[in-house]
């Protein structure tokens, strides 16, 4: 039997928002609560009374109970055999958070990587970093979102950032073993809400956003999410202009079927920027705002459109469908100018100049089936999928390295800028081609009431050729992999969670060699155990892990166009993430890890017994705001501080470059005087402190922000 229009609707809310109970529909399933209760009125026929489906919530105060990129349904967070934390909306909203590095700052486990000239977003999660050519993996809405040409990823839709501990191969095939980002966008209501917000920051720059959603029609929703911000810098000379568009549409088709159709449009523009270096490995020497490209180079631009189409039908209580496709185009284009080495002299420092017209496309799709059969007292909770993409990259360089009749250099002591660089030659002319699928299942097992096991596995198969124009070779590959995973877990009582889990994982690796050989993929291992533990307003999870991997490659340091293997690493680690409240109104968000990623296999360049670039064995972070009422509205005081440890500095580890450890902390206020206006005042790194986020070389060292004030006005009506 179909389940009604009304419990479609009811079942796409629970999807939307988060909720603790759905007092209308009780057979559907429950879910954690991050949004206000929503009363929606369900379209009835002719002739029929109109019913009311009433949806009550219970804000959860940076907790989430669920999330469903984890196992591609929303299964409770207490059931599942691995670490998983979820960054709120709520918790984005009181840090101020606009950014996706932002958010990953607040989990444990993940540290900022090299971001390429600060055009995109890089991390490194339990010490894995991805391709360094297009940014480390991401998916929104279980969709991968970071192939290609993306930018920065804006947070204005963001509903919640789920960041998966562990190996995620069994679902999603080819990634990394230390985890994998999901972004839940902000859907489509039935009940009109509309939310404007300015922002004025320091270093002249405003930022304005608008969030829009109502009904079209009784079965037609839609969403307008859109932010435009546009600055100076703490950086000398550098201004960026990013602009995001993201409309999103949801119908309630018959009596069992939602389709959602969503939109992500990017235009970004920023000089590209490579940040410091260190003297003879000695940072400080020069200040952290100082630029050492040329302004005449302009903006590097960003372009990506990026399109979902998601289909979910039930067949009945225990069985439905869901699929869909996406589609994302993006480029990339732009001059710039970039440290090479540094003379002798300690001061006079030798530069690049490049050419960047880089062009991508991205197809993917999906089709699952999920059920639920009961033998005995034992429930199987059961998922079948197939899935594809295809992703073409076009890339061309030209390119003039320094000589010694024009070293194209500048003083870094007292820079003078308008250098004119030899003309430019092709130096990269590459196509990249990828054809993928994957088939996978997954048994999620309720044994007992205290006993839960996760089983899982997919096969995938890859085409990848990768054509270098310059010297007429092309290079193919066609590697396999299948990828399982187990997990058990027991509840000891309602609080307790222990698990353990195990899988393996693998990813294609796209670089080449010198000599334009493609590499075999890389594989790995990861054994994990931990303990969850919530107390309906208090959750946290400890988990001991280790992973180990082969075949890895890094950026050959001789020529930085190609790779080379550096052999095998392991990583393991310890880490804390804890979310709720401490006591009535006081929230608290908190993570440690310790992170011990080492080569364990090297060559002489690439040293074994060396740790990850970038990758701290010891950070934290904690926020902690208070609420309370203040004249007829509502107040809230906090802060934050986040610790890095020392990390690596450079992929030849045997510089013994490194970055040093530092601490920053964060201002939260605001004040609401009325239920529909708020304004927040936040001071970020508040005590002004020069640091270093991240690094690729010693000439190549990204400094963190300086102190940065930011008034946000948000209304709506």
């Amino acid at each position: 039997m179909y389940p009604s229009r009304h419990h479609t609707l009811a079942l796409f809310l629970a999807a939307t928002y988060p909720i603790a109970a759905l007092a209308a529909a009780p057979e559907a399933p429950a879910a954690p609560s991050e949004a206000a209760p929503v009363d929606a009125a369900a379209p009835a026929p002719e002739g029929e009374p109109t019913k009311k489906v009433v949806v009550t919530a219970k804000r959860q105060n940076y907790r989430s109970l669920s999330a469903t990129g984890a196992t591609k349904t929303d299964t409770p967070l207490q059931d599942l055999p691995q670490s998983v934390r979820v960054i709120t909306a709520d918790l984005l909203k009181d840090v101020g958070v606009t950014d996706l590095a932002g958010a990953l700052d607040l989990s444990s486990g993940i540290s900022r990587a090299s971001n390429f000239g600060g055009l995109w977003d890089s991390y490194a999660m339990r010490g894995f970093t991805g391709d360094p050519n297009f940014g480390s993996d991401y998916m929104v809405n279980g969709f991968s979102s970071s192939r290609g040409y993306n930018g920065l990823r804006d947070g204005v839709n963001t509903q919640s950032v789920e960041i998966l501990k562990g190996p995620a191969a069994a679902l999603y095939g080819r990634g990394e073993p230390g985890g994998t980002v999901n972004i839940t966008t902000k859907k489509p209501r039935f009940q009109p809400e509309y939310t404007i917000e300015g922002t004025l920051s320091s270093h002249r720059t405003r930022r304005g956003a608008v969030d829009f959603t109502g009904p079209i029609s009784e079965t037609l929703a839609y969403r307008l999410n859109a932010a435009w911000e546009k600055g100076d810098s703490f950086r000398d000379r550098l201004t960026h202009d990013r602009k995001f568009l993201s409309p999103s549409f949801v119908w309630l088709v018959g009596e069992a079927t939602t389709v959602s159709y969503e939109v992500e449009a990017v235009e970004q523009r920023a000089p590209f920027d490579r940040g410091v270096l260190a003297v003879n490995g000695v940072l400080g020497l020069i200040p952290v705002s100082r630029f050492l490209g040329e302004p005449a180079d302009g903006p590097v631009t960003i372009r990506s459109v990026g399109q979902q189409v998601f289909v979910q039908h039930p067949f009945n209580d225990d069985w439905s469908l869901q699929t869909g496709v996406a589609y994302r185009g993006s480029s990339l284009y732009g001059v710039s100018s970039q440290a090479n080495n540094l003379l002798a002299d300690g001061r006079t420092l030798r530069r690049q100049h490049r050419l960047n017209d880089n062009k991508a496309i991205d197809r993917s799709g999906r089709l699952e089936i999920l059920g639920k059969v009961a033998t005995g007292p034992i429930v199987h909770n059961l998922l079948f999928g197939v899935d594809a993409f295809k992703f073409d990259d076009r890339r061309i360089q030209y390119r003039r390295n320094p000589n010694a009749t024009n070293p194209y250099a500048i003083d870094i002591y007292n820079p003078v800028y308008g250098g004119v660089a030899d003309p430019m030659t092709l130096s990269i002319n590459t196509k990249s081609e990828q054809r993928a699928h994957g088939v996978y299942a997954q048994d999620q097992v309720d044994l007992s009431e205290r006993w839960k096991m996760l089983l899982g596995v997919r096969r995938d198969s890859a085409d990848q050729a990768v054509t270098n124009y310059r010297v007429n070779v092309t290079s193919k590959q066609s590697p396999e992999a299948t990828s399982p995973r187990a997990g058990l877990v027991y509840q000891p009582d309602k609080h307790l969670s222990l698990y353990a889990t195990a899988g393996r994982a693998f990813r294609p690796n796209d670089g080449v060699s010198i000599e334009n050989q493609s590499f075999a993929p890389e594989k790995s291992r990861s054994y994990e155990v931990g303990a969850k533990y919530d107390n309906d307003r208090l959750s946290g999870t400890l988990a001991v892990y280790r992973i180990t991997k082969q075949n890895v490659l890094t950026t050959n340091p001789i020529n930085t166009d190609f790779s080379l293997p550096a052999g095998e690493v392991a990583s393991k680690g310890v880490e804390l993430d804890m979310a709720g409240e401490l006591a009535r109104n006081l929230k608290l968000s908190a993570s440690y890890a310790y992170t011990d990623a080492r080569v364990t296999k090297g060559d002489a360049t690439i040293v074994a017994g060396s740790r990850f670039p970038n990758v701290p064995q010891n950070s934290a972070s904690v926020v902690l705001t208070q609420t309370f009422a203040l004249g007829s509205g509502v107040a809230s005081l906090g802060g934050a501080v986040n610790y890095v440890g020392a990390r690596l500095g450079d992929v030849a580890a045997s510089t013994n470059f490194e970055l040093p450890a530092y601490t920053v902390f964060r201002l939260i206020s605001s004040y609401a005087p009325t239920k529909k206006t708020r304004v927040s005042l936040n001071i970020d790194n508040l005590f002004n402190k020069s640091y270093y986020a991240s690094s690729y070389s010693q000439v190549w060292v990204m400094p963190g922000t300086s102190r940065t004030v930011s008034l946000n006005v948000r209304h709506s009506f």
